[in-house]
């Protein structure tokens, strides 16, 4: 939905820029505030007066307002956004932008925004499709930008409408679908977690009894999902190692940065030898798996019948997969658990915390209920050295970017 959307609307020097003014109507008819920023080019096809009355906001030119000298700040509006909708886009802007080239407040808009940027070409086919257009439009891909086009026509070039600026109503059709997702998006790009190497472990492992019983727990893996999906959009290169569940990861946000590599397990071994594997090449780790404590001393080769009153059977501990990567963990590398606790929550949690030499820690309760095992929602304290940050319950997406947040800001300081 864009109703209450902030968006900034940055229009260059094409003769397209006349369109600008029914994509205006649109976003406002939804309940979007559009905020106009156009290039000295953009005001030869189009007056800032028309303009600002559609959007009832004055538009932005200059870095300085002529009358009064006012500095308008392109961090602010960087801040204030909830998306950036470049349309039309001239094939010099597209340059600027790919190259970082900040002559005019447009560009500097851009490289301040920290939500996520829409942009929609406007030239001719050459134009289009010369090699240095080509290349800049890839690199702004790569750096998590939507590109904005017409769908190809049924030429057998396939290039029918290329280069022009997509209809108006596609547009705004195209920021509708991309900001009504549940998960709010980011800008991949100016994330910290940007080509990080993330390692995460999720859901249950099962130890086998024999070939059809097994002790395992009643995680969902949704949670560790969630972690794999927050830190996907935000550009990340995720291993995640994940025990037998039915969860599976959302479609993350267009973004060339980010890559998956995906290991499944079944058992606390598997789990332990592929984290083991992985996490000397991890920048940080996430262990939120609800790896069982326990397996069977002997696993029988067939299936057990049920004989006589009663059936023993002798349990040794498990690898302590937190543990194992606590002692490896060298200068650099984060490292978050997860707990779950019934008693003694806060304390069992923070001698966890110390003794695997974790960063932080992520505190699950049953008392909550609604949340934890199979829930779609979590209530979690995240406990560290430095005190206690205690949230709300909401929506497991939701708890996965408070978590993520966190080790962003840590990897920053690191």
């Amino acid at each position: 939905m864009l109703k209450g959307k902030k968006i900034v609307l940055g229009i260059t020097g094409s003769i397209a820029a006349y369109k600008a003014c029914y994509v205006i109507r649109l976003l406002v008819k939804a309940g979007a505030e559009v905020q106009v920023v156009i290039t000295p080019a953009g005001r030869e096809f189009i007056t800032p007066i028309t303009l600002s009355a559609l959007t009832q906001k004055p538009v932005i030119t200059d870095f300085f307002a002529q009358r009064d000298g006012t500095w308008h700040s392109h961090v602010a509006l960087g801040l204030w956004a909830d998306a950036m909708l470049v349309a039309p886009c001239t094939a010099s802007t597209l340059g600027k932008m790919a190259g970082g080239i900040a002559d005019n407040m447009l560009i500097t808009t851009y490289l301040s925004m920290k939500a996520p940027v829409f942009i929609a070409p406007a030239m001719d086919l050459d134009m289009y499709q010369h090699p240095t257009t080509q290349h800049n439009l890839e690199r702004l891909r790569a750096f998590g930008n939507h590109i904005i086009e017409p769908q190809s026509g049924f030429l057998a070039s396939g290039l029918e409408g290329k280069g022009r600026m997509e209809e108006p109503e596609k547009i705004v059709e195209y920021l509708d679908s991309a900001l009504s997702s549940d998960t709010p998006t980011v800008n991949p790009h100016l994330s910290t977690l940007a080509s990080k190497k993330i390692l995460i472990t999720a859901g249950p492992t099962y130890e086998k009894i024999d070939p059809v019983r097994f002790i395992g727990n009643y995680s969902s893996g949704k949670m560790g999902f969630a972690l794999a999906d927050e830190c996907l959009r935000r550009g990340a290169e995720v291993t995640l190692i994940a025990g037998p569940v039915s969860a599976s990861l959302m479609s993350p946000v267009n973004c060339q940065l980010s890559t998956l590599t995906r290991i499944n397990v079944e058992s606390c071994e598997e789990m332990y030898n592929a984290a083991v594997e992985h996490f000397a090449q991890a920048d940080a780790a996430i262990l939120c798996a609800a790896v069982a404590d326990f397996r069977p001393v002997e696993v029988a080769k067939e299936k057990i019948k049920r004989e006589g009153d009663e059936l023993v059977i002798r349990l040794r501990p498990t690898h302590d997969i937190a543990a194992e990567l606590g002692r490896m963990k060298r200068k650099g590398q984060v490292m978050a658990g997860f707990a779950l606790e019934t008693t003694d929550e806060q304390a069992n949690a923070r001698q966890k915390l110390k003794k695997k030499n974790l960063d932080f820690i992520v505190l699950n309760s049953l008392r909550n209920e609604g949340t934890c095992f199979q829930s779609d929602e979590n209530q979690v304290t995240i406990i560290s050295a430095e005190g206690e940050k205690q949230f709300d319950k909401k929506a497991k997406a939701e708890v996965a970017a408070d978590i993520v947040d966190e080790l962003e800001c840590r990897l920053s300081a690191e």
